[in-house]
């Protein structure tokens, strides 16, 4: 996808809701654009981690050709950011990629790239039309970076952190909220993990990498060096790999 872009002076906050963590900072390339990628960052889904974890790889991205979508969401926990939780961090999402049909881009290639909880909320947000909720800008395609794939499987990570999301420990009945109960996915999905991950086992990508493909679905692990935020670091050879996979996705 090519689209001609404007001068990047630095981000534009656009609001598509009423709350203060209903934005996302938008991000133009110098020149054309190679498309667009929604960049949703992690922190288990908790309120005192933000958007700002996402703005070195959205100015990245930008500098490498690709209009970048910073989005914030509702997070679990009170005060600032809060709020979130199912289903209002899942309508967040939801409502923060359709809001890129009124920004004037053309929304061909909508590649969601998201870290940890983003991660999980990336290939969600793939399947979201199938379960309940808008789709105006479909997705065409996901990297998870270190993604909470599995929310019964990761029951046990971080203090309760999936249980602080649903409300409730996770079971089948959560799978309009699950990525691995949601296969197979019409979008690919590559699964960029480092096997030295000590806060997300990349088990959780091996295994849903593997299911998807037994459910004839498009899938791909990518083991990569850095722990679990090697693949959040611009400067990291993560991050390079990454670049290379959204390369492909331009030929």
């Amino acid at each position: 996808m090519r689209r001609r872009g404007e001068p990047s002076g630095g981000p534009v906050r656009h609001a598509y809701g009423d709350d203060p963590s209903q934005y996302g900072e938008l991000h133009l390339p110098q020149g054309e654009s190679r498309g667009v990628v929604v960049v949703i960052h992690g922190g288990f889904w908790r309120a005192r981690y933000d958007a700002t974890l996402g703005g070195p790889l959205a100015r990245a991205l930008a500098a490498h050709g690709w209009t970048s979508w910073n989005l914030e969401y509702r997070r679990v926990g009170t005060g600032p950011g809060g709020g979130g939780g199912a289903p209002a961090t899942f309508d967040d999402v939801a409502a923060g990629i359709d809001h890129l049909e009124l920004l004037g881009l053309d929304t061909s290639t909508v590649v969601a790239l998201g870290h940890s909880a983003g991660g999980h909320l990336a290939t969600w947000a793939a399947a979201r039309g199938e379960h309940g909720w808008p789709e105006r800008v479909p997705l065409t395609h996901v990297i998870s970076q270190a993604g909470v794939l599995d929310l019964r499987a990761a029951d046990p990570l971080s203090d309760g952190a999936v249980r602080g999301l649903l409300g409730h420990p996770p079971t089948e009945a959560d799978a309009r909220f699950d990525p691995a109960q949601q296969l197979p996915l019409a979008v690919p999905v590559w699964c960029v993990h480092a096997p030295d991950d000590v806060d997300v086992p990349i088990a959780l990508s091996r295994d849903y990498v593997q299911r998807a493909g037994a459910a004839g679905a498009q899938a791909h692990l990518v083991e990569v060096t850095g722990g679990h935020f090697g693949v959040i670091d611009p400067s990291s050879p993560a991050w390079a790999r990454q670049l290379e996979i959204l390369d492909v996705l331009t030929r």
